[in-house]
């Protein structure tokens, strides 16, 4: 299906995005992320500055080959010409006209004081410097959009000077001007009487471009969206300097479910989630667990109250239906369970517990139970593999157990070339076989872990494709000092996915120890290994 131009959906992740604290993309990853942005079925993909940017101008001529795009079109970001030249002498215009992208965005001054300023020019030369580099890309057959950075803040300043721009850039042939709220600090109301007024005084296409600095930047994106506009841009996550940019995700999500704007191809919106965090593992900046629509506690519900009337309609307490936007709810089991939320989050493990007496009890023992060892430092809303140990040894009466430890210790020493190396030792029962086994790691975990699953593999092989991918350490009542309760969450993995187990202790070793037995019980249940 081909994307209507009537709206566009333009992404610019892989240049303002790229630009925030602690984000940085390799040309590789751009190549990736381009092509699930094209996934999900953006209608523009801003590449970058060519021209100005070496890893840039080899995205755009990486593109050329490796990138098929089926929804998408590149847009190759980038300035007009520089005051007192001519567009078709100026390097980084000939490197626009050059990229290969079928749209070149523009920024232009349109605050009086920042060409001023900045530029150190004037303001007929800005105009003039907008009108000739314009003109210039659509002659050479390429569509041009404008930004005009720092509008708002311009308009204030001087209005008559920043339609001015807008006009000019339209005379000139620029499809859509895009209104820059660069400094993120104007708030709805205002934005959108200013963005009516723009279109009433030019006529021009509008597009809306929002910085997140007064946390209005998605709400500014739909507030423009409804005064007019019909070119909307933001970045995947809200990535962007200082506080992000307008996070795309939510601008669609809001504009398709809350407003029946039809701006993906039919049932990409479902490809969110997916989505969002697959470009977070390229991006090594994971999406914020409370991200509207894609975060993991999006639709993660916690109060007793919420789960009570969840069990009765989950639009009770839901603006949405998750499977929409790709996500999923999720019932977190924590002291503010009721039977309700055990009921519910048992139902998402796998256990019926709605029906008769006995089932009842069990959700009475797991409640009880679970707020009596919350009390005491475990947490379960983040570690579903331990509750649902606990849930199968309330259900069947007895703990799955696979072996029988008998002790395990560890030592750590430093060697002479300074390095410290742990060194642990475990005894068990296995298989009817008794197992001693040494292991060594970086640290008395990694010793400990190793030690465990190799006393272990010969009566479960399964184990050799476990892997701990995460360790958390919390200080509970940092007012003890080392003498604090400590609580320690493990992440397990074996290819196929991963869960999390919890251990509490005053010893981190002992509590790093329980977690790490609850992560491999899980697991071996998880393949279907008989318990005893």
């Amino acid at each position: 299906m081909s994307i209507s131009d009537d709206f566009h959906v333009y992404d610019t992740t892989l240049r303002d995005g790229a630009q925030q604290e602690g984000l940085a993309l390799s040309v590789a990853d751009k190549i990736v992320i381009a092509q699930y942005l094209d996934e999900l079925g953006v209608g523009f993909i801003e590449g970058g500055w060519p021209g100005a940017v070496p890893k840039d101008t080899e995205f755009f001529e990486r593109a050329k080959t490796e990138l098929h795009l089926k929804n998408a079109t590149f847009a190759a970001f980038g300035a007009t010409r520089k005051p007192e030249t001519v567009a078709a002498d100026d390097p980084q215009v000939a490197a626009l006209r050059e990229s290969g992208a079928g749209v070149v965005t523009l920024v232009a001054k349109s605050h009086d004081a920042h060409v001023e300023r900045a530029l150190r020019t004037t303001l007929d030369e800005n105009l003039r410097m907008v009108a000739d580099t314009v003109k210039h890309l659509r002659e050479h057959g390429q569509r041009v959009f404008l930004d005009t950075e720092h509008f708002f803040d311009g308009y204030r300043a001087n209005r008559a000077y920043a339609l001015e721009v807008v006009r000019v850039a339209v005379d000139a042939g620029a499809d859509v001007v895009a209104l820059c709220d660069t400094n993120g600090g104007t708030l709805p109301r205002e934005l959108q009487d200013v963005v009516r007024d723009v279109l009433d005084s030019t006529g021009a296409r509008l597009g809306i471009h929002c910085h997140n600095d007064a946390g209005c930047a998605v709400a500014n994106s739909i507030a423009a969206v409804e005064a007019g506009v019909t070119h909307v841009q933001g970045t995947i996550n809200g990535y962007g300097e200082r506080t992000g940019n307008a996070d795309l995700l939510a601008i669609v999500a809001n504009l398709e479910l809350k407003r029946g704007h039809e701006l993906l191809p039919p049932g990409n919106l479902a490809e969110s989630f997916r989505i969002a965090h697959a470009i977070a593992e390229v991006t090594n900046v994971p999406p914020s667990t409370r991200q509207p629509y894609v975060g993991l506690s999006a639709f993660a519900h916690k109060a007793g109250l919420h789960a009570s009337a969840i069990k009765v309609d989950p639009d009770l307490y839901q603006h949405t239906d998750p499977a929409l936007v790709g996500n999923d709810m999720r019932m977190l089991v924590s002291e503010m369970a009721g039977r309700a939320s055990v009921e519910l989050k048992g139902r998402e493990l796998g256990f019926d517990l709605g029906g008769n007496k006995a089932d009842r009890d069990v959700v009475s023992r797991v409640t009880e139970r679970v707020k009596e060892m919350e009390s005491r430092g475990y947490t379960f809303e983040a570690a579903d593999a331990s509750f649902s140990l606990l849930l199968t040894e309330e259900v069947t009466g007895k703990r799955a157990s696979f072996f029988d430890v008998e002790s395990w210790r560890v030592i750590t020493e430093s060697r002479a070339d300074g390095e410290a190396v742990s060194e642990s030792t475990v005894k068990l029962v296995a298989g009817g076989e008794r197992e001693i086994v040494t292991g060594e790691g970086n640290g008395p975990v990694n010793a400990l872990d190793h030690a465990l699953r190799t006393a272990i593999e010969r009566a479960y092989p399964v184990v050799n494709k476990f892997e701990l991918v995460d360790y958390k350490v919390r200080i509970l009542d940092s007012g003890h000092g080392t003498d604090a309760v400590i609580r320690v969450l493990i992440e397990t993995a074996d290819g196929e996915g991963s869960w999390v187990t919890v251990g509490v202790g005053h010893n981190i070793v002992e509590a790093s120890w329980e977690a790490l037995v609850d992560g491999v019980t899980f697991g071996l249940l998880r393949h279907k290994e008989v318990a005893r």
